[in-house]
């Protein structure tokens, strides 16, 4: 197996992993406004995200910032938590001001998300000086990865909302204020308490 699949294999299961449902969370919390037929904004968001948590993964991993596991770890399920009741507080569905907040959420919270990351890259890599293939392959799987939950996410919304009938706003509502009620609990769990 070479070493882009290996890193390739280890981001796209380490997202897909059920233990680290915080991202998913957050991935959902980012997607629940939009339906099936908005997949190129979802997409362009999805990237975004990428875009963001790699930059810090990628300084955190080469050792070029510094930061409290704990604080992010406290960080992470609050970033989810404020996308999720920012969802219900702004109105307008796919208005200009809610694409333009969730593409500064998925940008600015993608660092946060990044730094979560790089515990765990770092320990994969440990002292290797040449990571930069390794660190783009795990990126890649990542983003494979979420482009996953956010298919799963519009088929799901698409049935309840297209085939079932459930009015758009009930169902963000709904997504919404159950990621935000999980967020708020891993939140309340956290260690930096």
């Amino acid at each position: 197996m070479s070493e882009f699949s290996l890193y390739y294999g280890l981001g796209f299961d380490h997202i897909l992993d059920i233990a680290g449902y915080d991202h998913i969370l957050f991935v959902i919390a980012l997607c629940t406004l939009y339906q099936i037929a908005d997949w190129k904004r979802v997409l362009i968001l999805v990237t975004a995200f990428t875009i963001g948590h790699s930059v810090t993964l990628a300084l955190a991993t080469f050792k070029l910032v510094d930061f409290d596991t704990n604080l992010i770890e406290f960080l992470i399920p609050i970033t989810i938590f404020i996308t999720a009741i920012t969802n219900l507080i702004v109105k307008g569905e796919g208005s200009t001001a809610k694409v333009t907040i969730n593409y500064l959420f998925a940008g600015i919270f993608g660092l946060i998300h990044g730094l979560g990351f790089s515990n765990y890259l770092q320990s994969l890599l440990g002292r290797d000086s040449t990571i930069i293939l390794e660190l783009f392959a795990f990126n890649v799987g990542l983003e494979v990865g979420q482009i996953i939950i956010v298919a799963i996410f519009l088929i799901v919304s698409f049935i309840f909302v297209s085939i079932f009938g459930v009015s758009r706003r009930d169902w963000k509502m709904i997504i919404s204020s159950a990621v935000a009620g999980m967020a708020l609990m891993l939140t309340m769990n956290s260690v930096y308490w």
